[in-house]
């Protein structure tokens, strides 16, 4: 069996809906998606109160990121006159898409980048609890523990 052409194999693009327009978001060059890994390990750092390596953020900051995660399709959003969170949107959606990937970033985007809707919600909580309220059989080696003495008695051998 020889390889494939990855590129026939691997879906190279993000469609965003916004608007009654889709938008392809083509996929990044690796230096864009090295890039958007190293800032997105960065700020999961900062995150957790950990030192964040300056480098990193000044680079990002230096660049337009938008742009570049976006692709052709930051040039079509804005001449389409895209309002800003739609494009904002689109371009953290391409960000999560570069650093996990397709179905990650397809939660993001479905949650409108809001954390609490990206939790399971309250009925698929219950169906899972739900499953795993079933009692656990007791042991089975044969082994007990010796019962404690009643507190009566154990009172009386102190005296």
């Amino acid at each position: 069996m020889a390889f494939e052409a990855l590129d026939e194999l691997l879906d190279e693009s993000l469609e965003l809906p916004i608007g009654g327009r889709t938008y392809k978001i083509p996929a990044p060059s690796a230096e864009i998606g090295l890039r958007t890994q190293a800032l997105i390990n960065a700020a999961a750092v900062a995150a957790d109160g950990g030192r964040v390596d300056e480098q990193v953020l000044g680079d990002a900051a230096e660049r337009d990121l938008y742009r570049e995660v976006l692709g052709d399709a930051h040039e079509r959003m804005v001449a389409d006159a895209v309002p800003w969170p739609a494009l904002k949107h689109s371009a953290l959606t391409a960000m999560v898409w570069i650093a996990q990937d397709k179905s990650a970033a397809e939660r993001f985007w479905n949650a409108a980048g809001d954390p609490s809707r990206l939790a399971p919600n309250r009925a698929a909580r219950r169906r899972s609890d739900a499953a795993s309220s079933t009692k656990s059989r007791g042991s089975t080696s044969g082994t007990s523990t010796r019962p404690a003495p009643p507190r009566g008695k154990a009172n009386k051998r102190r005296k």
